[in-house]
């Protein structure tokens, strides 16, 4: 065997959930190992260590539900098992489209000054008025409610509460027989004669 064979698969993980929590990752590997000697035909496997640290990135646990690996058969006749990585052509990448950059370190306007001047009067310092332009796209305030007394809010209504289930009416107790009183025992002495 002079060439050397390489195939790519996607090998399932699923059934390492089937196993404890503790063992699901070291089950992980040992279904790699199954699975590249029931596909390449050979039992020498040599896991990358690459592939382990996928393995057991997330922990013991939760190992991934699926890899994608690439298989590869070397002269020596063992099967050497690491990760895919993806070949991109660079000619199938479309190119994004540019769109026009938005500015972020806009500066804010400034207001501008509007004089006014009462026509017939000279122009004195003193009596120049200034007022500011309101901005064109100020956002709206939002109105604040204003904050009610605590008397005059009014009260939410309580709910009445569950009932209490009504009690098992009690049968009225028959009335018990009086005691028979009894008699003391009237202890005799026997005369001895």
């Amino acid at each position: 065997m002079s060439q050397e064979l390489e195939r790519v698969y996607t090998i399932p993980l699923g059934k390492v959930l089937l196993s404890p929590n503790t063992h699901r990752a070291v089950r992980a590997i040992n279904m790699i190992k199954e699975f590249a000697r029931h596909h390449m035909k050979t039992h020498t496997i040599k896991i990358d260590e690459e592939i382990s640290h996928i393995i057991w990135a997330r922990g013991v646990r939760s190992p991934p539900r699926k890899i994608r690996v690439k298989m590869t058969k070397t002269d020596e006749g063992y099967i050497l098992v690491s990760p895919y990585q993806d070949e991109v052509d660079s000619e199938v990448i479309p190119e994004k489209v540019s769109t026009p950059e938005v500015a972020e370190n806009i500066e804010p306007e400034k207001p501008e000054e509007i004089v006014e001047v009462n026509v017939g009067e000279g122009l004195d310092e003193d009596k120049v008025v200034t007022k500011e332009k309101p901005k064109a796209k100020a956002a709206p305030k939002k109105e604040e409610k204003p904050k009610a007394k605590a008397k005059a809010a009014p009260k939410k209504e309580e709910k009445p509460k569950a009932k209490a289930a009504p009690k098992k009416e009690e049968k009225p107790k028959a009335k018990a027989a009086p005691k028979k009183e009894e008699k003391p025992k009237t202890v005799s002495k026997k005369k001895s004669e």
